[in-house]
């Protein structure tokens, strides 16, 4: 159902379903120069602009509520000439002409009590995936500038310094991405946005990023459990890897502890399916150029 919100002087008032704004409309708390607005608005207009869409025709007439209401005025100014800043966007002093911040999951307030959908193994392997790329995208040049720095100097000592650069810039890189995604408004990176879904407090909370520093060597340390550490979150109650017990995290769906909870996706979604699709394809695959090169090997040896 669309969720309505209005104007109360300086004061946003909302959400409210139709059936109230009517409501509302009979008793007079509202008039036809009261802002509104829902998901789908650019930007707030007046009641007068949304008569029929509201259902107000038979309710009341026009003039009987023209004189109620709060003066505007100005504000009607600010939307004619397009200074008022659209829903959003904000302006940096709260006003009510800023929509409600559970239009877009991502840095929406958190909103407690309601369903929480967790992210399983097979969303959160594909999130990693994409996050793996766009990581190695990143780290492969740096790398090759390094190395090729220490191996064209002559020196040993220099080369090996350089290789050792290169790999704790690996290192800073993986925290820096991970952990500043993680703690960012939005807590998730590029892989996790991409497959809608975040990373949180065990309250919803956004994590701060001294916590994603620790994810990410909580991270690590499910690496070095023969993986073990991540197979858990197919199994644990909130599904939760290891690195995620450790740190009080949660991951879950991007509109978990929002006020739009009921738009959280239980399936894998389209973007998951393809993203594994993908994934399958490429190890496959690998694992024939493997066989390939083995018995290319195997082959100049007989």
């Amino acid at each position: 159902m669309t969720e309505w919100y209005y104007a109360d002087g300086q004061d946003r008032q909302g959400p409210l379903l139709v059936e109230d704004l009517r409501q509302r409309f009979q008793r007079g708390e509202i008039s036809l120069t009261t802002l509104v607005w829902r998901e789908g608005y650019p930007q707030w207009k007046p009641v007068s602009e949304a008569v029929e869409e509201l259902q107000l025709q038979n309710l009341t007439s026009a003039a009987s509520n023209l004189g109620s209401g709060f003066d505007l005025r100005g504000d009607y100014t600010a939307i004619d000439n397009g200074t008022a800043p659209l829903p959003g966007t904000g302006g940096g002093t709260y006003s009510p002409y800023t929509a409600p911040a559970a239009t877009g999951a991502y840095g929406a307030a958190v909103v407690g009590g309601g369903e929480v959908v967790y992210a399983g193994f097979w969303k959160r392997y594909a999130a990693y995936f994409l996050d793996s790329i766009v990581v190695a995208i990143i780290n492969v040049p740096v790398s090759v500038v390094f190395n090729l720095i220490g191996a064209s100097s002559g020196n040993e000592s220099l080369a090996l310094a350089m290789s050792l650069v290169a790999m704790l810039s690996g290192f800073a890189i993986g925290i820096g991405y991970y952990a500043g995604f993680h703690a960012s408004r939005g807590g998730a990176t590029l892989g996790k946005m991409a497959v809608g879904i975040k990373v949180v407090r065990s309250d919803g909370e956004r994590i701060t990023f001294l916590r994603g520093v620790g994810r990410y060597f909580g991270f690590i340390l499910s690496s070095l459990t023969l993986f073990i550490g991540f197979i858990m979150a197919a199994f644990t109650e909130r599904k939760q890897a290891l690195h995620d017990m450790l740190c009080d995290t949660l991951v879950v769906d991007k509109w978990a502890f929002t006020e739009n909870a009921e738009f959280q996706e239980r399936g894998l979604g389209t973007v998951t399916i393809v993203i594994l699709v993908i994934s399958g394809i490429l190890t496959v695959a690998m694992i024939g150029l493997l066989i390939l090169g083995f018995g290319a090997i195997a082959a100049s040896m007989s």
